[in-house]
Formats: C-alpha cells, sequence, structure tokens
C-alpha cells in the first residue's frame, strides 16, 4: 500500500522499461510546459529518472513542486507563456510536451480560458515550429455518448459542450492549423480522467463516500487512467508527433458506473452510500483502444486505484483538494 506522499511520487515517477527505451531513442532535450500543475512534477521526473535532459517550465506558484523537481534532477525555469519575452527566452530543444491550460473558473472568467487554451498554443506552435510537440487536450472536445455505443472514437466529430470544452477544440485547431500550414510534428492526447491518489474523479467519489455526503450520479459512468500510465503514454508518444497532426485518446479501457464505485468505497468503509441524481442516457466516454493497441493496456486496474484511494482517505492522506467536476453535465466549470 502507499503510505505517504513520497511513496507516491516514487511510484509515479519511476520509468517503466517501456519509458526507459523511447527516452534513449529519443533525440534531444525535452522541455515541458506548464509543469506545475497536478501532472506536470511526476512526469518530468519520470522524464528525468529515464535519463532525459529535462527541463521543465511554470510559473511556479507551488514552490515545494519546483524544489522537489530540482532535487531530482529536472531543470527548473519560471515562466509566464503567455509573455512573448518569456516564451522567447526559454530554449530551443527538439521535443516539447505541453500541459498548459485551464479549465475552472471558464464561466466566470472566459477570456482568459481562451487566452490559456487558444491563444497560448498558437504561440507555441509559432515559436518551436521545429520541435515534436507532444499536447495534452482533453475528452470534453466530444459529445456525450450513448452507453450502448461505448465512448468516442478519435474520428468522431467534435461538439463540445460550454466555454471551456469550446476552448479545448480551440487548443487542437490552433495545433492542427501550424501542423497543416507550417510543418510542425504535433501529437495530441485527448485525456479522460487521470487519477492520483490525491485528486481525480475516484477520490472525488470516495470522499462523498467517506463523509456520508450524497454521491451525484447524473454522470452515470466514466473512464479513468492511473496517473503513473498517463505520463508514461505521454512520454511514448513523441514517434507520433507529425504533420498534418495525430490524435490520440487517452483513457482506460473500462467504463466504470459511478453508483457502482461508491458501493465499492462503501464497502471499504462500511457505510452504505446515499445517492442524487439520475443516470442519464449518454455520458462523456472515451474509447482509447487505438492508444491501447499502440502502448499496451494501463498497468493499474480500477480495482487497485479505488482500494488505494479508500486506504488514502482512511489514514487522512493529503489532498490537492480540487475536485474535478466530472459530475456536471452542462459544460460550465
Amino acid at each position: 500500500m502507499i503510505g505517504s506522499v513520497q511513496q507516491l511520487e516514487e511510484m509515479l515517477s519511476k520509468p517503466s522499461e517501456q519509458d526507459l527505451s523511447a527516452m534513449q531513442a529519443l533525440d534531444g532535450d525535452l522541455l515541458i510546459l506548464g509543469a506545475g500543475g497536478k501532472m506536470g512534477p511526476t512526469l518530468a521526473m519520470r522524464a528525468a529518472r529515464a535519463g532525459k535532459r529535462t527541463i521543465a517550465v511554470s510559473r511556479w506558484t507551488d514552490t515545494d513542486a519546483k524544489h522537489r523537481l530540482e532535487a531530482a534532477g529536472v531543470e527548473v525555469l519560471s515562466a509566464d507563456l503567455l509573455d512573448r519575452k518569456q516564451l522567447a527566452g526559454l530554449p530551443d530543444v527538439a521535443n516539447v510536451l505541453f500541459m498548459s491550460g485551464r479549465k475552472f473558473g471558464s464561466s466566470t472568467d472566459p477570456a482568459l480560458t481562451w487566452a490559456m487554451n487558444v491563444y497560448l498554443p498558437a504561440l507555441i506552435a509559432e515559436r518551436f515550429s521545429t520541435s515534436r510537440i507532444v499536447a495534452f487536450s482533453s475528452g470534453n472536445v466530444y459529445p456525450f455518448m450513448p452507453l450502448g455505443e461505448g465512448g468516442a472514437r478519435e474520428e468522431t466529430r467534435m461538439d463540445p459542450l460550454g466555454e471551456y470544452a469550446q476552448t479545448s477544440r480551440g487548443r487542437e485547431r490552433m495545433f492542427e492549423y501550424f501542423s497543416r500550414t507550417h510543418g510542425v510534428r504535433v501529437a495530441m492526447l485527448r485525456l479522460n480522467y487521470a487519477i492520483d491518489l490525491r485528486y481525480g474523479v475516484l477520490l472525488d467519489i470516495g470522499l462523498k463516500v467517506f463523509e456520508r455526503k450524497l454521491v451525484d450520479v447524473s454522470m452515470g459512468v466514466v473512464n479513468v487512467i492511473w496517473q503513473g500510465d498517463a505520463n508514461s503514454v505521454a512520454l511514448r508518444a513523441f514517434p507520433f508527433a507529425s504533420s498534418p497532426s495525430t490524435v490520440l485518446n487517452l483513457a482506460g479501457p473500462e467504463t466504470l458506473s459511478v453508483r457502482a464505485i461508491a458501493n465499492r468505497f462503501g464497502e471499504h468503509y462500511g457505510v452504505k452510500p446515499q445517492f442524487t441524481g439520475i443516470e442519464g442516457p449518454t455520458a462523456l466516454l472515451n474509447d482509447a483502444s487505438r492508444c491501447h493497441r499502440l502502448f499496451g493496456y494501463p498497468s493499474v486496474t480500477p480495482d487497485e486505484m479505488i482500494e488505494w484511494i479508500a486506504r488514502w482517505i482512511g489514514m487522512g492522506g493529503q489532498t490537492h483538494n480540487k475536485p474535478t467536476g466530472f459530475q456536471t453535465t452542462n459544460g460550465e466549470f
């Protein structure tokens, strides 16, 4: 079992054999933009531990994360990526991993969300036009899918709901434009949803059960993937960066019932979960079978994640205190 943040980050940042091979085969250094978020620190550490010179860029409002990265051998730079002068001052590298983005607060300050999710990708594609770029996107670009049809595939027409999802499509369109017109090599990863013990859909549900609060089942089913597995795919996706751009769904293979997840947590805590809302006939779902064919199935199962998170909650483990809002059905974040 995972008993501390240090043990958790050790596990999340430990490169697999496939990661080691991929980083050894990847020519040039790695620049991670927006590395100060929830996924960035352990992803940067994983790359550095795989022997790749890794440079992590953020505004670093979380100074503790900055210090942990420096201790792990990651080179750390501070920059506001929306500032053209600061962006121009970043080193030229062969490989760029783009993680910057904004979701929460999109309904109250949509202009900033459009700047971060649409304007900034255009700046990045222009600044690093000769680099390979792997960019995180979101499964929110898809329409809600009928449950009987499974998740959206990469060929599914984008039909985003709400301001945030619209800017996620805008992010992709900017990279697509520069890839088509300027030959920028891009791979976009449409993620649904990364899981860490400190945040994520499973933590949101587990906390509701533990605290005897109502679990909203309006979004009746979800996809999840262990953050370490998502990090691994991101590092191994550079050979698929192409012009025109490549798109890959990044999610676990299972369609998980929110009600069933809550009941599993209830078994751990000896309580009967209480629910609100009604499961609808559609949900935000990704079919990541193409990704699984290329990179293999995730190494951590949903059952394992639920068990780890249940114990983490029970021991009072640290969280980021950032609910995902996964249950949102109107697109407002």
